[in-house]
């Protein structure tokens, strides 16, 4: 009988180790398909957020302003000829005395009216040497309507006696740029943002924050545009323009 009973005892062992391996193994496998389940979501999911992440379009803003210039500079260019050089030099003179004049009578500091640059030159004429003495005067100013002023009343100079030459005028520049940059960088991220709402309401979907934004240059042109051409002259009337560039998340 103790041999019928340890037998017994085996069996019911093995049959409960058994019976506890298949419940082990029922239970990692209910595990493991749980955890499939959860990663294959988990996955999609992340797939589907790393599309809708990867969601953009890209829109360009414009910004304009119309502005005054604030720094007008008139380079005058004058010559004079002559048998010796003597001579050549004295007409030189007395043109730049007229000129000095000309911009003191209209009201500009003597410091703003300076030489910047003198050139020489001879040549031979049924074998006459002629030297001709050739030099140029700036006008440097903050004075727009001054400047303005003067440029209306140039002839005042031939009137005096004074060469001209050509390339003599005034020139007018906007150096307060730093200014408005920054409002004009958000004026041309606003038009950009309008443009991507327009987009997306097409699509069928919203705009999100900037994923990527490029401010582009400044450029200053003249209001009206350039006529060019003999005769045409600058404006102080100028155009400051940026184009932006911006990347928005579409969500």
């Amino acid at each position: 009988m103790n041999d019928d009973a340890s037998e017994d005892n085996t069996g019911s062992a093995t049959a409960f180790w058994r019976r506890s391996q298949g419940r082990l193994i029922l239970s990692s496998a209910a595990i493991l398909a749980v955890g499939m389940v959860v990663g294959g979501y988990l996955l999609g999911d992340g797939l589907t957020r790393a599309r809708e992440a990867d969601r953009s379009v890209t829109v360009r803003g414009l910004a304009e302003r119309d502005v005054m210039a604030d720094l007008a500079t008139w380079t005058i260019s004058y010559s004079a000829s002559a048998g010796n050089l003597g001579a050549a030099q004295s007409s030189i003179d007395a043109d730049t005395n007229q000129i000095r004049a000309f911009f003191k009578e209209l009201g500009f500091p003597e410091d703003e009216l300076q030489p910047t640059a003198v050139n020489v030159t001879s040549y031979v004429n049924d074998g006459v040497r002629q030297y001709t003495v050739r030099q140029r005067m700036s006008l440097r100013t903050n004075d727009i309507e001054r400047a303005q002023a003067a440029v209306r009343r140039q002839f005042e100079l031939v009137r005096r006696g004074v060469m001209l030459e050509e390339g003599s005028g005034m020139s007018y520049a906007f150096t307060q740029l730093n200014s408005v940059k920054p409002e004009m960088v958000a004026k041309a991220t606003k038009d950009a943002r309008a443009a991507a709402q327009q987009f997306a309401e097409d699509s069928g979907t919203s705009v999100g924050g900037i994923k990527q934004a490029t401010q582009g240059y400044f450029s200053i042109s003249a209001r009206d545009g350039d006529g060019g051409g003999w005769g045409a002259s600058d404006t102080p009337f100028k155009k400051v323009r940026v184009v932006t560039t911006v990347d928005f998340y579409l969500r």
